[in-house]
C-alpha cells in the first residue's frame, strides 16, 4: 500500500529519514530537496 500525502507535502517518510541520518549541512539538504531550512 502506498503513502497518502497531503497536496502540499514535499517530503516523504524516506526523505525525512535521509534528512535525519545525513551528515550534510541543513542548507545543502534544503536546497537539494527544495524545502525551507526550518523544515528538516
Amino acid at each position: 500500500m502506498g503513502q497518502v500525502l497531503h497536496g502540499s507535502t514535499k517530503t516523504t517518510h524516506a526523505i525525512r529519514a535521509e534528512l535525519q541520518r545525513s551528515q550534510a549541512s541543513v542548507s545543502s539538504l534544503a536546497r537539494k530537496y527544495g524545502i525551507n531550512e526550518k523544515t528538516p
